[in-house]
C-alpha cells in the first residue's frame, strides 16, 4: 500500500451556493495511491498525471521513513514524525508489556496510534474546522478520542469511484466546512507485489488505470466547482523493488524456528528471540545478503531505535532479496528496504494557487510534507521531525532561492566584487604623470607671472 495524492485546497472557496463560511478558508485534500514508485513517471505513459504536473511543481524523489512499509509511512506523512516516535513501527507489531498484537486486519485499537496527533485530529480541534477521510490508514480509529467527522471504515471492495464520490460530497457539504480530507487507493501497490515493477507489460496496464483515476478525480473536482481553488499534491509513501526466486534468504537453514517468533516479515524482519544472544549469534552469519542488528545497533540514519515496539533483533535484506522461513518466493515485488534506495522512493507533485508553476525539486523528506500541509491550512503544527524550509521552494507565498540559483548569485557577486577591487587597485597604482595637472607647479624663483591674461 503506498502512493499518496495530497490535494491542497487553498484560497477563496466559492462553492456550495456562496456560503460565506467557505470564503478565504484554506482547504486540503490528501490522496494516496499506494506503491507509486518515483521512476514510474519516466517509464510509463501517464498523460493525466503529466498534465497535472505541467503547471505545478514536482519533487522527483521523496526520501521516505525507515522502514519503507505502508502503515508506518502513511502515519509519518500525516504526523511529520519518524516511526520510532509516532509508534507505528511496522505493518505487524507486538507490544511486550501489554501482549497486544497489531496487524493490517487488527488495527483499530487507539493504543497503537495515540503516540502522535495526526493532522486530521489537529485540524478538527480547531474551531469550526472539519476533517473527512476515505480509508486513509488510521482514520477509522478514535485517536485521542477523535475521528474525522466524515470517514469510511476500510473496505478494499469499495471502488475508487465510490470513494471519490464520497470525498466530493463531503467537500461540498453545506452544513460543515471540510478543510482537510484524505483519500486512499491500493494500487499500484497490489499489482507491484503480484507482478514486480519490472514487468512492464502488466504494470503499464495497471498504471494507465491509475492515471485514469487521477483524471477522474480532477474532472470530478472541476464539475463540483472546487478545482479552481484547490491545491493538489500527489505523492506516495514508498516504492517497489523486484524480487526473484534465486534471491531467497532461508532462515531455517541457519536456526530452528522454535528459537524465535517472527513478528514482522521481509524485507525488514522483526525477531522476538527466546534467547537473544543465541539467536543473534546464529543469524549474524546466516547470509551475506542480510544484515542482522540488535536493536541498539541499528544505524542512526534510520531513526529506528527508541520505541519498545521495535523488536530486540532486526533483519534487513539487501535490495531485491526476500527473508523467509523455508518457503518459496511469496511475491515478485516488495518494499520495506533501506530508504536510501531509489527504488523505495515515491515522488511528490503539486498543483494549484498555493504552489509555484513549472518548478522542480530533486528531493525532500516524507516528514517535511506535514509542516507544509500545516502551513497551507494555517495550523500550528504538533512537534515533528520535518522542516518547512525544505518544502518552501514549492510554495508560492514563500521566498526561496534553490541551490543552482544561489550558486549563480554568489558567483555573480564575487565576480562583481573582484572586478571592482581590481579597478580600485589599478586606479591607486597609476603613475603621477597620468594624473591631470600633475606638472602644473609653481617654482619659488620663477619671475614670470603665472597668470597670463
Amino acid at each position: 500500500m503506498n502512493v499518496v495524492l495530497v490535494f491542497l485546497l487553498n484560497g477563496i472557496i466559492a462553492c456550495c451556493g456562496g456560503n460565506s463560511a467557505h470564503e478565504s478558508t484554506p482547504r486540503l485534500l490528501l490522496v494516496s495511491f499506494d506503491g507509486f514508485r518515483a521512476d514510474y513517471l519516466n517509464t510509463y505513459d501517464l498523460p493525466y498525471l503529466q498534465d497535472f504536473i505541467k503547471d505545478g511543481v514536482l519533487v522527483e524523489h521523496v526520501t521516505n521513513a525507515f522502514i519503507t512499509k505502508t502503515f508506518p509511512n502513511h502515519y509519518s506523512i500525516v504526523t511529520g514524525l519518524y516511526e520510532e516516535t509516532h509508534g507505528i513501527v511496522a505493518n505487524t507489531m507486538f507490544d511486550a508489556a501489554t501482549k497486544k498484537k497489531f496487524s493490517p486486519v487488527n488495527d483499530t485499537d487507539p493504543f497503537w496510534w495515540n503516540g502522535a496527533i495526526p493532522i486530521w485530529v489537529t485540524n478538527q480541534w480547531q474551531e469550526n474546522k472539519t476533517s473527512a477521510a476515505a480509508m486513509w490508514p488510521g482514520t477509522d480509529v478514535r485517536i485521542h478520542n477523535t475521528t474525522p467527522h466524515f470517514f469510511m471504515t476500510y473496505d478494499p471492495s469499495v471502488s475508487f469511484f465510490k470513494r471519490t464520490e464520497s470525498i466530493i460530497s463531503w467537500l461540498n457539504s453545506s452544513n460543515l466546512l471540510v478543510t482537510f480530507a484524505t483519500l486512499y487507493w491500493e494500487e499500484p501497490d497490489v499489482s507491484g507485489h503480484r507482478y514486480g515493477p519490472e514487468d512492464t507489460k502488466n504494470m503499464a496496464r495497471v498504471l494507465q488505470e491509475v492515471d485514469k483515476y487521477i483524471g477522474h478525480l480532477v474532472k470530478s473536482l472541476k464539475v463540483s466547482k472546487l478545482w479552481e481553488e484547490i491545491n493538489v499534491i500527489i505523492t506516495s509513501d514508498h516504492g517497489m523493488a523486484q524480487c526473484s526466486q534465486d534471491r531467497l534468504i532461508k532462515l531455517d537453514l541457519c536456526i530452528e524456528p522454535q528459537a524465535y517468533t517472527l513478528i514482522d516479515k521481509s524485507p525488514v524482519a522483526a525477531i522476538l528471540p527466546r534467547n537473544e544472544t543465541y539467536v543473534y549469534d546464529k543469524l549474524k552469519n546466516c547470509n551475506n545478503h542480510m544484515k542482522v542488528y540488535r536493536k541498539e545497533e541499528i544505524p542512526d540514519q534510520y531513526h529506528y531505535h527508541y520505541n519498545q515496539r521495535i523488536q530486540p533483533i532486526i533483519l534487513l535484506a539487501d535490495e531485491g532479496w526476500t527473508i523467509v522461513h523455508n518457503e518459496t518466493l511469496p511475491r515478485l515485488g516488495d518494499h520495506g528496504y533501506d530508504n536510501a534506495f531509489p527504488s523505495m522512493h515515491p515522488f511528490l507533485a503539486a498543483h494549484g494557487p498555493a504552489f509555484r508553476k513549472g518548478y522542480r525539486l530533486k528531493t525532500m523528506n516524507t516528514v517535511d510534507i506535514y509542516p507544509m500541509m500545516c502551513h497551507i491550512l494555517g495550523l500550528t503544527p504538533q512537534p515533528n521531525n520535518g522542516t518547512l524550509s525544505n518544502a518552501k521552494c514549492l510554495l508560492a507565498d514563500q521566498w526561496c532561492i534553490n541551490v543552482p540559483e544561489a550558486t549563480g548569485i554568489v558567483i555573480g557577486v564575487l565576480m562583481v566584487l573582484t572586478t571592482l577591487t581590481c579597478l580600485m587597485i589599478i586606479m591607486r597604482n597609476r603613475t603621477p604623470s597620468l594624473r591631470p595637472f600633475s606638472r602644473l607647479q609653481l617654482q619659488e624663483d620663477d619671475d614670470d607671472d603665472p597668470l597670463i591674461g
